[in-house]
């Protein structure tokens, strides 16, 4: 499995619960912070949920 850098662009101030659960579990609680993650299925899904929010790129 390849990795892939996530980092958040966008605030998640005024977005629905479901959204910033996401995020959480995706590991970002600030804004411009990146993390790491392996391209799973169940990544790729979340990542999907809240690509508007998001900078993706391969690692």
């Amino acid at each position: 499995m390849s990795k892939i850098k996530i980092t958040q662009v966008r605030s998640i101030i005024d977005r629905p619960k479901r959204q910033k659960d996401t995020m959480k579990a995706l590991g970002l609680t600030r804004m411009h912070q990146t993390v790491e993650k392996e391209s799973s299925p169940q990544v790729l899904g979340m990542i999907h949920k809240v690509k508007h929010l998001l900078k993706i790129e391969d690692a």
